[in-house]
């Protein structure tokens, strides 16, 4: 759980996008944040106080006059979080916060905060592009500890397109996570492999494996929140990611995979090698499908072993992170491939544990450095997995 005991205070203004909050509610609680609820007057128009508490778990905090534990009230919850949203943030909530009018919960509790502040504004394009929203905007993002986040394009509520649309729910928790978060690998340019490859036999049929890219993927947005630029090269998976620092380049074989590591190898600080490429590809795939009683001995080659090629290439103060997945002897099996590969880290994963391993939401590892270090971890979700190897590899970058 990447926000677990965090305090993240939500505030909601009065715009349509107010609807989307208990998803983004949901969605914090889920990764482990303890959060309360903040609105404006307005915002009770398009959200009930019921909504929000049942989803929150704490009770809504919608009047400064109404009676709490503490008469203060926007006092304690601006002591109480760790980061406050607000979102949506609309043209009017924006000016008050810009100009410091303090005359609701919400901008009360906003003018009493000291600490990170989150602004996913919302609102129609032509009050977004008003020379006193632009200002105001400005005034906020200048502020120190302030994000003040992009809209999107789309359909508004007035029924026109435009550029006021707010940021959707799963992008605002990726913001949160990545606040919630030391920025320790920020500048850093970090290129990851994910998934399975398929080799083609004819149009119909394919090689590859079981591999889901979950480990891959959360390794994606481990290293993102922690503040990296991420290309992700991934083969076909069924999984999505949504974070403004991660570029995912989408691939199939192995050999479109090999030449989208090699174009952007140098470029990278890091790279880690986490796909399951296959080890074979047919020598001649087929243009037509093969018919059943034509079919013949299937002839396979080698694929080019990408980490292994990219630790040939591999440049001063570059790190490599690879992968070993096995069934035996995996203690010698892992070292070797440390060793053969040029990598500074390789992560054994073990089939052993059925737990771990492809398809899972949960993996088991050890990780072998040079000069035989050796870390093993309990079983643990992937995201939690990611978040190990990462401060792994930061010991390295530190020396």
């Amino acid at each position: 759980m990447r926000l677990k005991n965090q305090h993240i205070a939500i505030g909601i203004s009065g715009g349509i996008a107010a609807y989307k909050i208990p998803q983004l509610i949901r969605l914090c609680v889920k990764e482990g944040a303890q959060v309360k609820v903040i609105t404006t007057p307005s915002a009770l128009h398009f959200v009930t106080p019921l909504t929000l508490q049942t989803l929150s778990q704490n009770n809504v905090y919608q009047d400064i006059f109404q009676p709490y534990d503490s008469s203060t009230e926007h006092i304690q919850m601006a002591q109480w979080a760790d980061i406050l949203v607000v979102a949506p943030a609309t043209a009017n909530t924006i000016a008050k916060m810009a100009n410091g009018i303090a005359d609701n919960a919400l901008t009360s509790t906003y003018l009493a905060f000291n600490k990170k502040v989150i602004i996913a504004p919302a609102m129609n394009h032509n009050m977004l592009h008003h020379p006193a929203t632009r200002n105001n905007l400005d005034t906020l993002a200048a502020r120190e500890k302030h994000v003040v986040l992009p809209t999107d394009f789309g359909q508004l509520a007035c029924l026109t397109e435009g550029d006021g649309r707010m940021m959707e729910p799963e992008m605002i928790l990726q913001q949160i996570i990545m606040q919630s978060k030391e920025q320790d690998l920020e500048g850093e340019k970090i290129l990851i492999t994910a998934g399975p490859t398929q080799e083609r036999i004819d149009p119909v049929r394919y090689i590859t494996n079981n591999s889901s890219g979950k480990m891959g993927y959360a390794l994606a947005e481990e290293c993102a929140s922690r503040g990296a630029d991420v290309l992700l090269v991934s083969g076909p998976t069924n999984l999505k990611l949504h974070h403004p620092h991660i570029t995912i380049k989408h691939v199939v074989s192995a050999q479109e995979m090999y030449d989208a590591v090699e174009t952007y190898h140098k470029e990278q600080d890091i790279c880690i090698f986490c796909a399951a490429v296959a080890d074979y590809t047919p020598l001649e795939p087929q243009c037509q499908k093969i018919k059943t009683h034509c079919a013949s001995e299937l002839r396979l080659v080698p694929t080019k072993d990408i980490a292994a090629e990219m630790g040939e290439q591999k440049q001063k103060g570059q790190l490599h992170i690879g992968f070993a997945l096995e069934t035996n002897d995996e203690e010698i099996n892992a070292k070797e491939k440390l060793e053969k590969k040029n990598l500074d880290l390789i992560v054994l994963n073990s089939l052993n544990n059925p737990q771990a391993g492809y398809q899972y939401d949960t993996n088991q590892i050890t990780i072998f450095g040079q000069n035989d270090y050796r870390k093993d971890f309990p079983l643990k979700d992937k995201k939690e997995v990611a978040a190990d190897i990462i401060d792994e590899l930061k010991k390295l970058t530190k020396k």
